[in-house]
C-alpha cells in the first residue's frame, strides 16, 4: 500500500536512499524550530502526502516521489507518476499523467507541470483544464499565477471529442482564441482574438469575449438572442441581458425590435428570499390599439398608447405550519397577450393564500380577483373574491367508532356593477367504514350543515337563477347515507381481476334553493367522478336534497405491466324532486344518465382514458372524452377528444367538439420533429353562432430540433386561425439557439 504522511514546508527528510512503502515506515520529521515564526506550525504550511516510493537526495536538497504521488495543499492538488520537490528553490515538478485540482474543482491534465510549493502558481505543457461545469480549455502550454490561468493558442468547448465508438472527432463547435485567461475568482474565462466555429467554420468574431466558468451558477452577461416572425408584428428580434446581483437575485432586461410594429421590452426579476422566491415579469410597449364599440362589430381605432402584461408569483414559508402563495396577473387590455405570444387565456386570475398546516387541522384564507378578456364582457360584472376562508379538522379520537371531520367556509363576493353577496357555512361530518363477514365494505355517513347568505344588487344577477333574494337567508341541511361495496376478485390469464358492484343510498334534508344566490354552482354536468357525491352540485351555492340510490359496478384486470380497469354508474331518485337540475346535464328527471370511464395501461407505453354519459331514454352518447399517451419521453403521441352534446340550457358549459392532437419523434439519437393541432368541430347544429360546419382548425404548430451535450437548435412554425380584434391569423416562425457553457 501507498507511504502516506504529512510533511512541513521547509523542513528536510532524513533520508538518503530509496525507500518502499512495504518496507520502511515513515521519516521522522524535524522539530520545529524554537521562537518567532517556527514556535507554532501555520495550517498553511501543512501538506497531505502519499507516494508508492520516494527518495532524498540529500546533496542537492531534491525530493522525488515516484508512484500513484497524490498532493494536497489548502484545496489544490496534485496527481502524478513522478514529482520532484526542490528544497532550495521551492519549486515542484510533476510529470506523466499529471493532474491538478483547484479549490473550486477545476481539474488541469498535463505532461509535464511545474508549481511553486503551494501547489498554486506554474506552468503545465500539453494543458487540458476541465471546469467544473464540463467545458474544456485546451492549450500547448499555460500558466498559473495566483490561481489566474493563462493559456496560449487555446481552443474550448464542452463538446464531446470522441464519438459513439471512442473514436477521435472534431468538437461540434468550439472557440479558438490568442489567449484564454480563467480566473476562478471572478468566476470568468476570458478571450482575446477569438472566433466561434461551429462544424470547423468561423461564424463569428470575437475580438474581446467573456462567459461564466460555471462556478458561480449566474453571471451577468448577454444572453442569445431570441428571433421570431409574425403576420401582425413582422419580423423581430429579442436582445436579452441579464444582470446578476449574486446567487439570489438578477433581473433579465429583452429589448425587442420588429419590423411591422413600434419596439417592446421584457422585464423579469427573480430573488430567493430566506423564505421563499418571488418573480416578476412584464412585457411593455407603445402601440396601437383597435377595440370593438358597444354593439360589439364596430371598430374602434384608439391610436397609440401604453399597452402591457405584468405578472407576479411568489412563495413564503413563514414556518413549519404557515406559508403564503401569490399570483398576480394583469394586463392593459384583452389582446396583448395574443397579440404578442405571451398566452391564449381568455382571463386572467390573480391570487393570495395564506395557509395553517396543523397535525389534524388546515385553514386557508384567500383572495381572488379576475380580468375577463373575452369580447363583449364587462368588467364590472366580474368578482372579486375577498376573503375566501376555508377551514377543515379531523380529530383523532373516534366517535361511536366513526371519524369525525368539521368544515367551515366563508366567502364575500362583490362586483362594482353585478350581484353581491357574503355567506358563512359550517358542517359537521361523521364517517363509519366496517367490514362483513361476508367481505362487503359498508360506509356509513351523518351530515349537518348550516349556511348563512347576504346578497345585494340582485337585480343585476347574469340570469334570474341566479340572483339571490336580496335579504339574509340562512337553511339547515342534514344527511345521511349508506354506501356498500362487495369486491370479488379472482385469478384470470396469469393475472388478478376483481368485479365490484356497489350501491349508495342518500337522504337528505332542506335543499331550500330559492332565494339562494348562485355564484359557484352553475357549472353542472354529471361525470363518473362526481356521480357517487354526497351533493353532486359543485361548490356550495346549491344543495342536492331529497332521497336516491346510485348503483354501479367496477371491472378491474390486473397482469405485470399492464392494467384494466373500468366503471359504470346511474342514479334514480326515489321522491319526485326531478327538477332540482337543469336540463341537459345528466341529472334532471327521476333517473339519471348513465356514466362510465374506462382506462388502459400497458406499462409506460400506453395509457388511455375513456369517459362518457348515455342518455337514459335513448342510449345516445352525450359525452364522449378519450385521453390517449403512447410512447416514451422523446418520442411519443398524444390525442385528445371530447364531444358534448347535452342541449344544455345553463351558460357556462356549452356543447363543443374538439380534438387536439400532437407528437414527437425522435430520430438519429440528437434529432426530433414536434407537431401539434387543436381543431374545433362544432358543428351548426350543436352551436348555431358557429361559422364552419364541423370543422374549424384553431392553432397548428410544427417544428424540428436538434439537441446534443453542449448545443441546442429548434426552429418552430406556428398559425392561428382565429383573428379578435387587433390579434390576426397568421403564420409565427420562430428559432431558438443555445450554446452550453456561454451563458445563452
Amino acid at each position: 500500500m501507498p507511504l502516506r504522511f504529512v510533511l512541513l514546508a521547509g523542513v528536510a527528510l532524513v533520508a538518503s536512499a530509496s525507500v518502499s512503502a512495504q518496507t520502511v515506515s515513515p521519516p521522522p520529521v524535524a522539530p520545529p524550530l524554537s521562537g518567532g515564526m517556527a514556535d507554532v506550525v501555520q495550517p498553511g504550511d501543512v501538506i497531505d502526502f502519499s507516494a508508492d516510493e520516494m527518495t532524498y537526495a540529500d546533496t542537492d536538497q531534491i525530493v522525488t516521489a515516484k508512484g500513484d504521488v497524490r498532493i494536497n495543499r489548502d484545496g489544490y492538488s496534485l496527481r502524478a507518476d513522478t514529482v520532484e520537490y526542490n528544497r532550495r528553490t521551492g519549486q515542484v515538478e510533476a510529470r506523466g499523467n499529471v493532474v491538478t485540482i483547484d479549490p473550486e474543482g477545476n481539474q488541469a491534465f498535463g505532461d509535464r507541470v511545474q508549481l511553486t510549493e503551494s501547489l498554486r502558481d506554474g506552468a503545465i505543457d500539453n494543458i487540458l483544464l476541465v471546469l467544473n461545469d464540463g467545458g474544456r480549455l485546451a492549450a500547448a502550454s499555460a500558466t498559473r499565477v495566483n490561481g489566474v490561468s493563462t493559456l496560449n493558442r487555446a481552443v474550448y468547448s464542452p463538446c464531446s471529442v470522441t464519438g459513439d465508438e471512442g473514436n477521435p472527432r472534431e468538437p461540434l463547435w468550439c472557440i479558438k482564441a490568442a489567449r484564454i485567461v480563467h480566473d476562478p475568482a471572478r468566476h470568468r474565462v476570458s478571450y482575446k482574438q477569438a472566433r466561434l466555429e461551429f462544424l470547423g467554420v468561423p461564424i463569428l468574431f470575437l475580438p474581446n469575449f467573456s462567459h461564466p466558468d460555471g462556478s458561480a451558477g449566474r453571471a451577468s452577461g448577454l444572453l442569445l438572442p431570441d428571433i421570431e416572425y409574425r403576420r401582425s408584428l413582422g419580423l423581430g428580434v429579442g436582445l436579452p441581458y441579464n444582470i446578476s446581483f449574486g446567487s439570489d437575485r438578477d433581473v433579465t432586461i429583452k429589448p425587442w425590435l420588429y419590423t411591422g410594429a413600434n419596439p417592446a421590452v421584457a422585464l423579469q426579476a427573480r430573488r430567493l428570499f430566506k423564505a421563499g422566491p418571488v418573480q416578476f415579469d412584464a412585457f411593455m410597449t407603445y402601440a396601437n390599439l383597435t377595440e370593438f364599440a358597444a354593439d360589439n362589430t364596430t371598430e374602434l381605432d384608439r391610436g397609440d398608447r401604453f399597452r402591457g402584461y405584468f405578472a407576479a408569483k411568489g412563495q413564503f414559508q413563514h414556518s413549519s405550519r404557515w406559508r403564503s402563495t401569490f399570483s398576480v396577473r394583469l394586463t392593459t387590455d384583452d389582446t396583448f397577450n395574443r397579440r404578442y405570444g405571451l398566452d391564449y387565456d381568455d382571463s386572467l386570475r390573480s391570487t393570495y393564500n395564506l395557509e395553517r398546516f396543523g397535525s389534524d387541522s388546515y385553514l386557508s384564507i384567500a383572495a381572488f380577483a379576475f380580468q375577463d378578456l373575452r369580447r363583449g364582457s364587462r368588467g364590472g360584472e366580474t368578482p372579486i373574491a375577498l376573503p375566501l376562508i376555508d377551514y377543515r379538522w379531523t380529530p383523532r379520537e373516534t366517535v361511536f367508532g366513526g371519524q369525525i371531520s368539521v368544515e367551515a367556509n366563508a366567502l364575500g363576493l362583490y362586483r362594482t356593477d353585478g350581484q353581491r353577496i357574503a355567506r358563512g357555512i359550517a358542517s359537521g361530518r361523521w364517517d363509519r367504514s366496517f367490514l362483513t363477514n361476508f367481505g362487503q365494505r359498508i360506509t356509513a355517513t351523518a351530515l349537518l350543515r348550516g349556511d348563512l347568505y347576504d346578497s345585494a344588487n340582485v337585480d343585476q344577477a347574469t340570469r334570474p337563477e341566479y340572483a339571490g333574494s336580496g335579504k339574509i337567508d340562512g337553511r339547515i341541511l342534514p344527511l345521511v347515507a349508506l354506501d356498500a361495496e362487495w369486491p370479488f376478485a379472482g385469478p384470470l390469464f396469469g393475472g388478478t381481476q376483481t368485479i365490484t358492484p356497489r350501491v349508495q343510498l342518500v337522504g337528505a334534508g332542506g335543499g331550500q334553493n330559492s332565494g339562494i344566490p348562485n355564484e359557484d354552482a352553475r357549472a353542472v354536468d354529471l361525470e363518473d367522478r362526481t356521480i357517487f357525491d354526497l351533493n353532486r352540485f359543485p361548490g356550495y351555492d346549491r344543495w342536492e336534497g331529497g332521497a336516491r340510490v346510485t348503483y354501479g359496478a367496477q371491472y378491474s384486470f390486473q397482469r405485470p405491466r399492464f392494467a384494466l380497469t373500468t366503471e359504470i354508474a346511474q342514479s334514480m331518485r326515489l321522491d319526485e324532486r326531478g327538477d332540482l337540475f337543469p336540463g341537459g346535464t345528466g341529472l334532471s328527471g327521476r333517473l339519471s344518465d348513465i356514466v362510465g370511464r374506462t382506462t388502459l395501461k400497458y406499462g409506460r407505453l400506453v395509457a388511455l382514458t375513456h369517459r362518457y354519459r348515455l342518455d337514459k331514454s335513448s342510449l345516445s352518447v352525450r359525452r364522449n372524452e378519450i385521453d390517449l399517451n403512447v410512447g416514451s419521453s422523446r418520442t411519443y403521441a398524444t390525442l385528445a377528444y371530447i364531444r358534448l352534446n347535452r342541449d344544455i340550457n345553463t351558460e357556462d358549459l356549452a356543447d363543443r367538439e374538439e380534438i387536439r392532437v400532437g407528437a414527437r419523434a425522435a430520430f438519429a439519437k440528437y434529432w426530433s420533429v414536434f407537431g401539434s393541432t387543436i381543431i374545433d368541430l362544432t358543428s351548426r347544429g350543436e352551436d348555431p353562432t358557429f361559422g364552419d360546419d364541423g370543422f374549424s382548425p384553431v392553432r397548428s404548430r410544427v417544428g424540428v430540433a436538434y439537441e446534443d451535450e453542449c448545443f441546442r437548435i429548434g426552429v418552430t412554425w406556428r398559425r392561428d386561425y382565429i383573428a379578435d380584434r387587433d390579434f390576426r391569423r397568421g403564420d409565427t416562425y420562430q428559432l431558438s439557439v443555445a450554446f452550453k457553457n456561454l451563458g445563452f
